[in-house]
């Protein structure tokens, strides 16, 4: 954990809301990115997705996040209700 995974992780938020404004997307899905096979601590992840994409300028009007197990549902529930 010390080559500057947070900002790398953010970076991925930010590079495909820019990619969607590109193309004119309104909506993009997010799965929870790094916290299967990569094992990014899911708490951790969860702030950096959250408060990316709320703090990213974008045309984007939906975001959704994809969640595949109770764990990290609870998980963007919490946050996303901050």
């Amino acid at each position: 954990g010390g080559e500057g995974e947070p900002e790398r992780l953010a970076d991925c938020y930010r590079n495909s809301l820019a990619r969607a404004d590109e193309v004119g997307a309104t909506t993009v899905a997010f799965p929870a990115i790094s916290t299967g096979i990569f094992g990014y601590p899911l708490d951790a992840a969860t702030d950096i997705a959250v408060e990316t994409v709320r703090s990213t300028p974008t045309s984007v009007t939906t975001v959704r996040f994809v969640c595949f197990d109770d764990t990290t549902l609870q998980a963007y529930r919490e946050r996303l209700g901050r």
